[in-house]
């Protein structure tokens, strides 16, 4: 049984005093008392870089502190030199998530032979394995091997095969190996050298063929986690692993074991031989102090799933995931006897909430990645056209939003054109659109705002962080409402009368926060949701959605609807109750992004003005809070539909207001 007697380190607590440049290095404590027959192992982990190299905010146009690969290798040679032995691994999602991305993917392409910046930085650092996130298929799939064709390392994952599942998991036609088994040299306690064997096995979310189902219907398939695992790593152990490593892009859920599960990290450490599992995809810390606390089987203070060592390490670089090994030998194996785990992050907020680099960029990578930074500055700068107003996202989860709105327009505008001589064209359409940027664990400056003016391509991208492509669904009028009733999951239930009760719940992610556009409604927030998390009908009699109007009247629960939305909506994505993909009348070529560029380009000068077509239902006497980001302050007064006060500073650099209802 795997045991951990350490307090888990901390990076203060391992090298107080001590910048990440100095010469001074204080030893990992297995490494000071490692003896003759043991070893220290560490393993390193980045997750969820989602290109982002550089310690820039390409939407901003600005330099930020908090992210980059270039900042999170910098502490790679001190984190190296803590330890008698390292490795280092990535755990998926590099490939899709800003600017850089986009421009190498639509814009500069890759040849047979080409790197990509992501790929060049990743070979500077000297990674040992890399597994698949499910933003690797956003671009396809020959984008992809054309990518990895150039990583220095090898890329595993278990349950992506090619056509149709086999009988035996053991018997699929994979894309990639399964798994490597790594023959590492260490040195032991008393400076002796010897072998380990270290497994690893890779694992993607299974719901990749619902969000990339353009690129990969017809082409793969997946295999829930935890099945691939209880099938390939008793064939890993046959092989002589002496220790198996998971490197799961897949997060951490208490709610029960689930066919094809997607965050599956969890009870994949409950598979017997696995012996650490590194996870990420939710964008979250662990161990840490408040992001999986409760969940049975995960200890957020020890940093283990199911006894066993496990971290998370955050999103955009910002953490370096260490799971620390003391090894003893065994006969002629290893076999782990004490662990550490800890998630290092490259920054810290000071007394005043303001963000300080703990670490600086390293130069090799930064130099690596130089060209194709440049010309991604070109390439977001390039103008398309004009705003008559501000677009910003500060108020977008509790009013009707100009962020949300234009892009609203621009679908509406584009699938109107796309089915005015089809079957349908006679039908309305509707909009459904979702705040992208919205604060929560992208901080307090994680909102679109774009002033009056010029129109880059960067704002577009800012509006639109993701590649999705538009999709329109058809659907009924009481669909429409169970939709929209999802949304609004969003808020927690008040009393009327309350006083300054929490508005937004913290777990419901704003990019499942659709407004639905071409009709008017409010929200009855003395309601509970109708709706669970993953679209199971919880209280039936709940009726948040309150009077629904089509073109100013009751809207018929009969009539039919289209839907302007995109792929992830379309193909189940959030699991709305009745959205999939057996709705969908009409899947574009083009990105919602593209849509939305070619929207402003027709129109020249563009009118954001949200139309309020939402709000909250009144209660008297009662009101709200919720955070925002300070900057929000600006705008405030302009918010319409909805009446909002200052209400003092929030937690980690927000803003609090008050919602009076």
């Amino acid at each position: 049984m795997l045991h951990n007697t350490l307090r888990p380190l901390t990076r203060r607590s391992l090298l107080t005093g001590i910048a990440a440049s100095s010469a001074l290095v204080v030893l990992h404590p297995f490494a000071a008392r490692a003896q003759a027959n043991q070893a220290h192992l560490r393993i390193m982990e980045t997750t969820d870089i989602h290109v982002h190299v550089m310690p820039y905010d390409y939407y901003g146009d600005k330099p930020n502190d908090t992210m980059g690969l270039a900042r999170t290798a910098s502490i790679i040679d001190s984190i190296r030199a803590e330890a008698g032995n390292s490795m280092l691994i990535d755990n998926g999602d590099f490939l899709q998530g800003n600017p850089m991305g986009d421009y190498i993917a639509y814009e500069r392409g890759m040849k047979e032979g080409d790197q990509h910046p992501v790929v060049k930085a990743m070979n500077v650092l000297g990674y040992d394995a890399g597994t698949l996130g499910n933003h690797e298929f956003n671009y396809g799939l020959d984008f992809m091997f054309k990518v990895l064709a150039g990583a220095g390392f090898p890329y595993v994952c278990a349950n992506l095969t090619k056509g149709m599942l086999a009988s035996d998991p053991k018997q699929d036609e994979l894309f990639f190996k399964p798994y490597v088994i790594l023959e590492k040299r260490i040195r032991d306690g008393s400076g002796a050298d010897s072998t380990v064997k270290v497994g690893f096995i890779g694992f993607v979310p299974p719901q990749i063929l619902v969000w990339d189902a353009k690129h990969l219907e017809g082409k793969a398939q997946t295999r829930d986690i935890v099945d691939a695992a209880k099938a390939w790593v008793p064939v890993m152990k046959e092989e002589g692993a002496d220790i198996v490593i998971a490197l799961a892009h897949s997060g951490i859920d208490g709610s029960g074991m689930s066919d094809r599960m997607e965050n599956a990290s969890l009870y994949l450490a409950g598979v017997e031989g696995i012996d650490a599992v590194f996870t990420g995809h939710q964008h979250l810390v662990f161990p840490g102090p408040k992001d999986f606390d409760g969940i049975a089987g995960a200890d957020a203070a020890r940093g283990t799933l199911m006894g066993k060592p496990a971290v998370m390490a955050g999103f955009w670089g910002s953490h370096m995931g260490l799971i620390d090994l003391l090894l003893e030998k065994d006969g002629g194996s290893w076999k782990i006897v004490d662990f550490t785990t800890e998630a290092r992050p490259i920054y810290h907020r000071n007394e005043d909430r303001k963000v300080v680099a703990d670490v600086q960029d390293k130069p090799e990578v930064t130099a690596a990645v130089k060209n194709e930074h440049e010309a991604t500055l070109a390439y977001v700068r390039r103008p398309v056209g004009k705003t008559s107003a501000p677009l910003y996202s500060y108020f977008a989860l509790v009013a009707d939003d100009p962020s949300v709105q234009i892009v609203s327009n621009a679908q509406t505008w584009y699938i109107k054109d796309m089915l005015k001589d089809g079957e349908h064209k006679d039908l309305p359409v509707l909009s459904a659109a979702a705040p992208f940027k919205a604060g929560g664990r992208g901080g307090a400056d994680y909102y679109t705002d774009v002033p009056a003016g010029d129109i880059a391509i960067k704002n577009v991208a800012d509006l639109y962080l993701y590649p999705n492509t538009v999709q329109a669904v058809l659907i009924t009028g009481e669909q429409v409402k169970n939709w929209l009733e999802m949304s609004a999951g969003m808020f927690n239930q008040i009393e009327p009368g309350a006083k300054d009760a929490p508005l937004i719940n913290a777990g419901f992610p704003s990019y499942n926060y659709d407004v639905i556009d071409g009709v008017t409604y409010l929200i009855d927030l003395s309601q509970p949701a109708r709706f669970g998390k993953d679209g199971e009908l919880v209280n039936p009699d709940a009726q948040r959605i309150v009077d629904l109007q089509f073109e100013g009247k009751p809207i018929d629960p009969a009539q039919k609807f289209v839907v302007a939305t995109n792929n992830y909506r379309a193909g189940g994505g959030g699991k709305f109750p009745e959205i999939a993909g057996d709705k969908v009348i009409f899947v574009a070529p083009d990105t919602n992004r593209d849509v939305v560029v070619r929207y402003i380009m027709e129109q020249g000068t563009i009118n954001p003005s949200a139309d309020a077509n939402w709000s909250f239902k009144p209660m008297e006497g009662t009101t709200a809070v919720f955070e925002t980001g300070p900057k929000g302050r600006d705008y405030a007064a302009d918010v319409k539909g909805a009446k909002i006060e200052d209400a003092g500073d929030g937690a980690e650099g927000f803003a609090k207001f008050r919602l009076i209802l």
